[in-house]
């Protein structure tokens, strides 16, 4: 088991199936397979910027588990608290872009995350990490899953990390009030809450200043608030600061949220003011975007640091 690791996350990485260009599942002559999870997403894009980062996780004992720990180890993510369950299968789920509609069928039901509880993992775990980061996906799965993430948080403020929370609604897995009164119930224990705009109208009807306020009101020391091609917000020590969002070309936007949130954690790691914070973070949602797959083009440190210095590569 790695020690010292900057960030522990945990939840659901699945099997992804995708066609290799633009249309309908029921026309593809063949499927790629890849992984996906928001939390892993998280855990690669901070390894890859040089930072040590865990994952934990319920996976199947079957080849399709194999595979995505395969993945996740061979991007330098501690994976020594991750369970092998052998009656429970590894997620899946399909995903078809048609223009710009990106569509998405999950089939995650009884998978062996599903099953996750309080015993995950040994709460020493957290000993030494700076950031213990959870999502709202992970407690939509079961109610075990929910009781976990709530257990992880208040064992992770025991041990002295700070709990960063993404919202990170998925409407295909729980009701706008299922999801709300959660977000509601964790707040307390959480030091950094991130939200898209979307998901705040979703769950609240709003995603004003006024709000973001209200929110750092029932616990969180810091709120920041993803506004996708509008930048970001966050409000720090009672200042709210704006950046807005880098240009480029989308290619694929699955995946941005994950990486702008591992920009901003990685700002507060390198000890980087809030605005050079959010301006990372949104440097990190755009790399992501403009290549394709959930992090197959996450940056290095390096190559996070030509794009934030507008630096052009001939590539030879």
């Amino acid at each position: 088991m790695q020690e010292n690791l900057d960030v522990i996350t945990a939840g659901e990485t699945m099997v992804l199936g995708v066609p290799p260009r633009p249309g309908r599942l029921r026309h593809a002559g063949s499927l790629e397979l890849k992984i996906g999870g928001a939390e892993s997403n998280l855990a690669i894009a901070l390894s890859r910027l040089g930072l040590s980062a865990g994952w934990v996780g319920y996976l199947g004992d079957d080849e399709p588990g194999q595979l995505v720990l395969d993945r996740i180890r061979a991007e330098g993510v501690d994976t020594s608290q991750v369970c092998r369950i052998e009656e429970r299968p590894t997620g899946l789920y399909l995903r078809e872009q048609i223009g710009t509609d990106v569509r998405v069928y999950y089939y995650r039901l009884g998978s062996a995350a599903s099953t996750m509880q309080r015993d995950a993992f040994d709460a020493d775990y957290f000993s030494d990490a700076r950031f213990v980061h959870l999502t709202g996906i992970t407690p939509a799965l079961s109610e075990d899953c929910r009781a976990f993430v709530l257990w992880a948080a208040r064992e992770a403020r025991a041990s002295g990390a700070r709990v960063s929370f993404d919202v990170n609604y998925r409407s295909k897995l729980w009701g706008t009030d299922e999801a709300r009164e959660f977000v509601e119930e964790i707040l307390p224990k959480v030091y950094l809450l991130l939200a898209g705009d979307e998901e705040t109208r979703a769950l609240w009807g709003r995603d004003d200043e006024g709000f973001v306020r209200e929110l750092a009101g029932r616990g969180p020391e810091e709120v920041v608030l993803k506004r996708g091609g509008a930048g970001s917000l966050a409000l720090v020590e009672d200042e709210v600061l704006e950046h807005p969002a880098f240009t480029v070309a989308e290619v694929d936007p699955v995946g941005a949220g994950d990486a702008f949130a591992a920009g901003y954690l990685a700002g507060h790691l390198w000890n980087m003011p809030a605005e050079e914070r959010l301006r990372v973070a949104n440097a990190m949602g755009a790399l992501s975007v403009a290549t394709l797959g959930d992090y197959e083009g996450l940056p290095d440190r390096d190559e996070l640091r030509a794009f934030l210095d507008d630096e052009r590569s001939l590539g030879r």
